[in-house]
C-alpha cells in the first residue's frame, strides 16, 4: 500500500473537504541556523573526517540537503539577519499534513481513540484527603492534559482517531517536531557517496551551526498579567513549575511530558520520586541522631574515657610521637557516640531496606508510566548509526534490518581497542591511588606538626585539623579530576567506535561513572576499610612506602569516615549547584554578545526563531542523571557513619528540581521530544549500588562500629559496661616498656608479647559471622520484597488488554462501516454509469 496515496484519498473524502478548507496557517516545527562569516573571511575546502578524504563545500551540501526537503514536502522559509562581523542564516521548516500523516503512520505513532474515564492522582494527595486536612503540596495548573486510550495510526482510519476534524492541533507539537526529526535524519545531501545523510551527520561537519525545534512562545508573562487559561505551554510551566517559590508544590509532570516528550518528564519523575522517598530516609536519620545526642552524656565508656580519676597514659602512636593521656580524647568521643550507637545499627539496617524497596516501587512507577505515556511497547526498530561513526567507519556492510549498505567497523579493531581503553581506566585507577597517598602523606605530616605546637589547643585537636584539612584538599582533587573525566570519557567512548547513539550513551554512561565513583569514594573506601588496620603496635610500628600507617581515634574512623562524607557531598553539591546557576547564564550572556542582540523582556512572536538560537544547546540528561546516583551511592554505601546524609540529600534535591526547571524551560533549546520505557543503564547502577551497600554497611558494622565489641563484653563481662574502657586496652609489650622505662597502654586486642589475643578471635569469628548473617537476612528480604511487589501492577496490565481490545474493536467495526460505505459507492457508481 502507497502511504502517500492513501493519505491524499483518505484526506479528500474526510469531512474537513465537505464545504471547510482544509488549509492550515503554517507554523515552524523545525528551525536550522548556520553562520556565515564575509567572503573574504571564508575558509578554504574543508576536508570530510572519513576514510574517502574528499574535498567539499558546505554550501553544496547546504543547498542539495534544503532542495531535497523541499522536494519531500516540507515548506521550507529563510530569513538572514545581518551582523557587523557575520550574517546568521534562518530556515524555518514546517510540515504540511498529508506529510505528517504518511510520517506519522510511518513512525507508527499512537493517537487517542477515546478519552480515559480515570485520573491518576498522586498517592500524597488521596492520604491528605483521607484525613481532610488542607493539601498545601497541590496547585491547580490550567490546561491539564488528557489521558487517552491510543492506537496506532493509520491513515486509512484517520476517521476514527479523536481530533481528526481539526489537523491544526491533531498533531501535538511535540510528535510534529519528531516526524522532522525523523525527516532531517532521512534526507540526503551528497550525491556522491552513499552513507552521507541527514542533519546529524552536517551538523558533524559545521555545514549548520544548530537544528532544533522552537519553543513555544516566551516563557515571562507581560507585565499587564495573562489570564491562565491564555498562556502558552512554556509560561505555564514556568509559572507554576520553574520558579523558585513553587519548590514545596507538586510538579506538573503531565504538562511536562506534553511539552518536553517522554524521556525528560521520566527524568523529572523519577527525581521527584526518590526525593519522596527521601523524606522518611531523613526522618529515621534525624531520629538517630537525636539519639546519639541524648546518649553521650550517660554512655559508661565515654564516661569513664572522660573520667580523669581513671586516667589511663597510652602509648605513642607512632616512633616519633610523644606518651598521651586518654581523657585528651574525651571531647572526640563525644562526637563519635552521635554516630556510633544502637540507632546508627538499626538505621543502617533500615536504609539497606530502604533501597531495596525504593527499587521496587519505582519498578511499579515506571510500568504504569510507560502505559500512561503510551511507551509500554516502544522499541526502536531502525536505529541509525552515529554521524560520528560514519564519518570515520573505515568500511560498509549490508544492514540484515534495512538490507542497505552502512558503514561498519570490524570487531577484531573493535576488541582491540576495548583491551587499549580497559588500560588507560587502570591507569586512571592507579593514578587515583597516587593522589589518595598524597592526601594520607598530607594529613600525617599536618597531624606532626601541629601535635609539636607549643599551644596546647592545637596538641589536642591535631588530629581532627589534619583530617578536616585533607576532607578539604580531597574536595578540591575530586573537582578538578571530575572535570578532566568528563572529556577522557567522551573522547575513549568515541574512539570504540560504537555504531548507534543508544551503544554509545550506555558505554559513556558506564564509564563515567566508574570514573566518578573511583574519583569520589576512594578516600571513604580508605578510611571506612584501610586506615588503621595495618599502623602495628608499640615496638613494631608498620609503615607503607615510607609512610608510617595512620591510626584512628580510639580505634574508631566512624566520626572521620562521616566527617569526609559530609565534606566531600554537601561541598560537592554546593559547588555544582552554583555551577548551575552562574554557568547558564555566562553562556547565554556570551551568545548574545556574539550575535550582537540585546535581551528583551517582551520577544516579538515573529522574531522567536532568534531567541531561541540564543539559548543554551541541550546536552541529555547524563549530568543529571549522574549527579543523583552518586549521591544515591553516598546516602546507601557509607549511611552507617552518616545518618544527616539523607536529609543533606533531601534538600539538595528540592533545589536541584527547580534548578534543573529553569535550565530546560528558560535557558536551553527545545529538544527533541523521545519515548523511553525506563531510565535503562541508570537503573541498573542503582541496583550495583544497593548490592555494595549492604555489604559495605555489614563490614562497617562489624568492624567499625563497637556494637559487635560491646555485645560481646555485655555477655561476658559486665552488662552495665562497667570495665569496658580497660577490656579494650592491651599492655604495651616489655621490650617496648624496658626501651622506655615506662609502662602504657594501647588500642587492641594483643597479649604482652604483640600476637593477637582469644579475645581478638572470638571477635573477628562474630563479626564474620554477623556479616554473612546480615547479607543474607537483607537479600532474603529483598528477594521477599522483589515477590510480594509486582513489576506490574496489576491494573495497569487490565488497561494494557483493555486499549489492545478497544483499539482492535474500534478499528474492526470501521473497516466493517468502510467496506459498507464503499459497496454503496459501488452501487451507485453501476447505476449511473447504465443511466
Amino acid at each position: 500500500m502507497d502511504s502517500g496515496k492513501d493519505a491524499l484519498l483518505v484526506i479528500s473524502h474526510h469531512p474537513l473537504r465537505q464545504g471547510i478548507s482544509i488549509s492550515i496557517s503554517r507554523r515552524e516545527d523545525y528551525i536550522l541556523v548556520w553562520e556565515e562569516r564575509p567572503p573574504q573571511e571564508k575558509p578554504a575546502m574543508k576536508k570530510i573526517k572519513n576514510n574517502h578524504k574528499k574535498d567539499f563545500d558546505p554550501h553544496v551540501w547546504r543547498v542539495n540537503f534544503l532542495g531535497q526537503l523541499q522536494a519531500i514536502g516540507l515548506h521550507v522559509e529563510q530569513h538572514e539577519v545581518k551582523r557587523e562581523t557575520s550574517s546568521v542564516h534562518y530556515v524555518l521548516l514546517s510540515a504540511p499534513w498529508t506529510l505528517l500523516c504518511q510520517y506519522a503512520e510511518v513512525l507508527r505513532m499512537k493517537m487517542p481513540l477515546q478519552v480515559l474515564p480515570d485520573h491518576h492522582i498522586n498517592w500524597s494527595s488521596k492520604l491528605i484527603g483521607k484525613l481532610k486536612i488542607a493539601n498545601l503540596l497541590y496547585e491547580e495548573v490550567p490546561n491539564i492534559p488528557q489521558n487517552y486510550y491510543n492506537c496506532q495510526f493509520k491513515v486509512t482510519k484517520l476517521c476514527r482517531f479523536l481530533g481528526n476534524n481539526n489537523p491544526k492541533t491533531f498533531f501535538e507539537s511535540t510528535k510534529r517536531h519528531q516526524i522532522l526529526y525523523e525527516i532531517l535524519e532521512k534526507t540526503t545531501f551528497d550525491y556522491q557517496k552513499r552513507g552521507l545523510s541527514g542533519i546529524g551527520q552536517l551538523l558533524n561537519e559545521k555545514v549548520f551551526n544548530a537544528a532544533f525545534p522552537p519553543h513555544d512562545g516566551p516563557f515571562r508573562i507581560p507585565p499587564e498579567g495573562l489570564d491562565p487559561k491564555e498562556m502558552n505551554q512554556r509560561q505555564i510551566l514556568y509559572h507554576y513549575w520553574a520558579r523558585w517559590n513553587k519548590w514545596m508544590k507538586y510538579q506538573p509532570l503531565e504538562h511536562v511530558r506534553r511539552y518536553f516528550g517522554e524521556k525528560i518528564a521520566l527524568y523529572f519523575t523519577w527525581l521527584g520520586f526518590y526525593t519522596a522517598w527521601l523524606l522518611p530516609a531523613s526522618v529515621v536519620g534525624v531520629a538517630s541522631f537525636l539519639v546519639g545526642c541524648f546518649n553521650i552524656n550517660t554512655d559508661i565508656p565515654t564516661q569513664d574515657i572522660c573520667d580523669t580519676r581513671k586516667d589511663y597514659w597510652m602509648c605513642p602512636l607512632c616512633k616519633d610521637c610523644s606518651f598521651w593521656k586518654l581523657s585528651s580524647i574525651c571531647e572526640i568521643v563525644k562526637i563519635e557516640r552521635l554516630f556510633d550507637h544502637g540507632g546508627s545499627i538499626f538505621f543502617s539496617i533500615f536504609m539497606c531496606l530502604w533501597a531495596v524497596t525504593f527499587l521496587e516501587y519505582w519498578k511499579r512507577k515506571s510500568a504504569t508510566l510507560a502505559y500512561q505515556w503510551d511507551c509500554y511497547d516502544y522499541k526502536d526498530y531502525e536505529e541509525r548509526p552515529r554521524p560520528q561513526f560514519v564519518a570515520m567507519a573505515p568500511i560498509m556492510t549490508r544492514n540484515p534490518i534495512t538490507n542497505l549498505e552502512e558503514p561498519d567497523f570490524p570487531k577484531k579493531n573493535y576488541l582491540q581497542r576495548i583491551f587499549m581503553i580497559s588500560s588507560i581506566i587502570i591507569g586512571m585507577f592507579l593514578l587515583i591511588v597516587l593522589i589518595l597517598l598524597v592526601i594520607v602523606s598530607y594529613r600525617t605530616a599536618v597531624v606532626l606538626l601541629v601535635s609539636k605546637s607549643t599551644n596546647l589547643l592545637l596538641r589536642r585537636w591535631a588530629t581532627w585539623i589534619g583530617n578536616l584539612s585533607s576532607s578539604f584538599l580531597d574536595l578540591f582533587l575530586i573537582i578538578s579530576l571530575s572535570k578532566v573525566s568528563v572529556p577522557l570519557s567522551y573522547a575513549l567512548t568515541n574512539w570504540e567506535m560504537h555504531k548507534t547513539q543508544s551503544k554509545f550513551e550506555d558505554a559513556f554512561v558506564l564509564k563515567m561513572f566508574i570514573f566518578q565513583f573511583i574519583n569520589l569514594f576512594s578516600l571513604p573506601i580508605y578510611i571506612a576499610f584501610f586506615k588503621g588496620r595495618f599502623s602495628g603496635y608499640p615496638g613494631n610500628y608498620r609503615s607503607f612506602l615510607g609512610i608510617k600507617n595512620e591510626n584512628c581515634i580510639n580505634s574508631n574512623c566512624l566520626v572521620e569516615l562521616a566527617q569526609e562524607m559530609l565534606v566531600i557531598m554537601v561541598g560537592k553539591q554546593m559547588f555544582n549547584n552554583l555551577l548551575e546557576i552562574w554557568i547558564p547564564k555566562m553562556k547565554i550572556w556570551k551568545q548574545k554578545k556574539k550575535l550582537h542582540s540585546k535581551e528583551k523582556k517582551n520577544e516579538d512572536t515573529s522574531k522567536m526563531w532568534e531567541a531561541n538560537y540564543e539559548l543554551l544547546e541541550y546536552e541529555g540528561l547524563l549530568q543529571e542523571y549522574l549527579e543523583m546516583v552518586l549521591q544515591f551511592g553516598f546516602i546507601t554505601i557509607f549511611v552507617a557513619s552518616c545518618p544527616l546524609a539523607p536529609l543533606f540529600a533531601l534538600l539538595n534535591n528540592w533545589l536541584e528540581i527547580r534548578l534543573d526547571a529553569q535550565k530546560f524551560v528558560c535557558q536551553y533549546r527545545r529538544p527533541v521530544a523521545e519515548k523511553t520505557q525506563n531510565i535503562g543503564i541508570w537503573f541498573s547502577l542503582l541496583q550495583t549500588i544497593t548490592y555494595l551497600s549492604i555489604l559495605s554497611n555489614a563490614i562497617l558494622i562489624a568492624f567499625m562500629s563497637d556494637f559487635l565489641q560491646r555485645a560481646y563484653y555485655k555477655y561476658n563481662y559486665s552488662y552495665n559496661l562497667h570495665g569496658y574502657i580497660n577490656f579494650t586496652l592491651s599492655q604495651a609489650p616489655k621490650a617496648f616498656v624496658s626501651i622506655h622505662n615506662r609502662t602504657c597502654r594501647y588500642q587492641a586486642f594483643r597479649e604482652e608479647d604483640g600476637r593477637y589475643s582469644i579475645t581478638f578471635w572470638n571477635l573477628l569469628a562474630i563479626r564474620l559471622a554477623f556479616i554473612i548473617v546480615f547479607e543474607h537476612i537483607i537479600i532474603f528480604m529483598a528477594w521477599l520484597i522483589d515477590v510480594l511487589v509486582p513489576n506490574i501492577p496489576e491494573s495497569v496490565a487490565i488497561k494494557v488488554k483493555q486499549e489492545h481490545y478497544l483499539a482492535k474493536q474500534a478499528l474492526a467495526d470501521y473497516e466493517i462501516l468502510a467496506g459498507t460505505v464503499i459497496t454503496q459507492e459501488i452501487e451507485l457508481q453501476f447505476e449511473d454509469d447504465a443511466n
